[in-house]
């Protein structure tokens, strides 16, 4: 049971494929428009209910209850050694003033 007032996660199908229009690129056309919304639900509820939730902007949204307190998981890439290179390249010119 998630407990009203929780952070959530919910989502929502805004457009079912057949109902995109068709100057969509090809391999957009064929997928559905969903949506991901995060914020707190407003009544107790269980994941997969359809529930309703108040966005950090005060919002009402509507959609299937997927998580509760969601957190970021993102990150920025796997290690690209041609940073290292960049970074000590950019240190010599902040140090000298790119005078070279």
């Amino acid at each position: 049971m998630v407990k009203k007032d929780t952070w959530v996660r919910i989502h929502s199908v805004i457009l079912k494929a057949e109902e995109r229009t068709a100057k969509l690129p090809e391999d957009t056309k064929h997928v559905d428009f969903e949506m991901w919304v995060k914020g707190s639900l407003k009544e107790d509820a269980e994941i997969g209910d359809e529930v309703t939730v108040i966005t950090a902007t005060g919002r009402e949204e509507k959609g299937t209850l997927v998580e509760a307190n969601p957190y970021y998981t993102h990150s920025y890439g796997k290690f690209v050694p041609e940073i290292i290179e960049i970074d000590k390249q950019l240190r010599e010119i902040m140090q000298f003033g790119g005078e070279n």
